[in-house]
């Protein structure tokens, strides 16, 4: 049997066997390396080898970054921003049929872009919005469809781990261009949420705000700049060139610790708590990255990315019939792994693929992000999806349905991003980040 074939066989019964019997996917993925590994050379070398990729995958520079947003992230969860940035939501919001659920999406959008987490966006924004909705007589279930159907929007807006991610595994991708290149697509996912909670709104009959006056708005506005500061001193930074993105995730810490002690939501006590969650999400994370690249290495030895490339485009030449089926397998893909192991172990199968069609590696990144991100709010894996509804208390049945909607205009803006690449590119080629 050819190599390629042993091992893509080995791979998949091994790693699909092991997910579907409820083994964590990176526990799956570890052993489905190995056994591979295993077949192609002895065990001495096979652990030495399997050592070997684990380090150099994780021996990264700019994976530095990763644990640092994780952090800012969860101190920002605990620290009194996400209210700040409720309020302004609502003042820019306010005056739209069910301005609560806009509210809730605007919001999602902000603390998204600052932590750069859909789930901590669902849980931090959920949380505070869903017993405003509730209140005024909001369906939990349409609520809980809001939260969950906007919340992915931070994911492409940056800064984003998830673009960190494929920047390193594309070989480089420039991380300054990746996060220029996610604002339209992450700006497009929210207003597909805005419009289709407008119509809902109006159909369920959800009125707007009484409004409120102009002095009470600037005062929730500078009350909301110290939070929104964080995103114009670390992007502004990092494509300024000032910093680097790892240096500004260390900055974005000491900003967000800052804020929240100036804010007294955040004491001294708290902080062992706070870096023990970072470090746990964290592990996971740089976990997932050096099992991944194991899988990588044996994949690209027998060469199984370019037999997959050469088997699609002897299919079809058609780059639109190519694009519609790389799509198609990332939102399969999304559907049942998360967005950190689904870029590292598919970006070395696709990305050859998409090169080969002129396809820029920028806007590629941007494609195979969007389609992972729709795959968090779907079953069965989903995590923003579960946690939505844990803050929402609902069942996930009840909340499928009022999600569709959503699902539906998400995957509309995928096909536009998809086709129209200007869309991710407009931005870096202004500031010259790619030609």
């Amino acid at each position: 049997m050819d190599a390629a074939v042993q091992v893509a066989l080995i791979l998949l019964v091994i790693v699909g066997v092991l997910l579907l019997i409820g083994t964590p996917i990176s526990i799956s993925i570890g052993i489905g390396s190995a056994v591979a590994i295993l077949s192609l050379m002895d065990l001495d070398k096979a652990m030495l080898t399997s050592s070997q990729r684990m380090f150099t995958g994780i021996n990264s520079f700019s994976l530095l970054a990763i644990p640092f947003f994780i952090l800012a992230g969860v101190i920002m969860n605990n620290g009194g921003i996400a209210i700040r940035l409720v309020n302004c939501a609502k003042v820019v919001s306010g005056r739209l049929p069910g301005s609560l659920a806009h509210t809730n999406i605007v919001a999602n959008m902000l603390f998204g872009s600052i932590s750069g987490s859909a789930v901590a966006a669902a849980a931090a924004v959920g949380g505070t919005m869903s017993p405003l909705q509730e209140k005024e007589g909001y369906k939990r279930e349409f609520s809980a469809a809001v939260n969950i159907g906007s919340a992915p929007a931070g994911m492409l807006i940056p800064p984003s781990n998830t673009l960190i991610v494929y920047s390193l595994v594309s070989g480089g991708t420039s991380v300054a261009a990746l996060f220029m290149a996610g604002y339209l697509p992450g700006l497009l996912w929210g207003l597909g949420c805005m419009i289709v909670a407008y119509f809902l709104a109006r159909k369920y009959g959800y009125k707007n705000d009484k409004g409120i006056s102009f002095k009470q708005a600037l005062l929730v506005f500078l009350d909301a700049i110290p939070s929104l500061m964080l995103i114009v001193i670390v992007i502004g930074g990092i494509i300024g060139g000032v910093f680097t993105a790892t240096e500004g995730s260390a900055i974005a810490v000491v900003y967000a610790l800052l804020l929240s002690f100036i804010y007294r939501t955040i004491k001294v006590r708290d902080l062992p708590k706070i870096l023990l969650d970072s470090a746990r999400t964290t592990a996971i994370v740089i976990f997932m990255i050096g099992v991944s690249s194991i899988m990588s290495w044996v994949m690209a030895f027998t060469n199984i990315p370019g037999m997959l490339a050469q088997a699609l485009l002897d299919f079809t030449s058609n780059p639109i019939m190519i694009l519609l089926i790389m799509n198609l397998i990332l939102l399969i893909i999304g559907t049942f792994m998360d967005p950190t192991p689904a870029v590292l172990i598919f970006t070395p199968i696709l990305l050859p693929i998409a090169l080969s069609l002129g396809i820029d590696p920028v806007h590629f990144g941007i494609l195979m992000v969007f389609n992972l991100c729709i795959g968090t709010i779907t079953p069965p894996v989903g995590p923003v999806l579960f946690v939505g509804c844990k803050v929402a208390n609902l069942k996930i049945e009840s909340v499928i349905r009022p999600l569709l909607p959503f699902f539906a205009v998400a995957v509309v803006m995928l096909l536009i991003i998809t086709f129209i690449p200007e869309i991710s590119l407009t931005i870096p080629r202004l500031l010259d980040l790619i030609k």
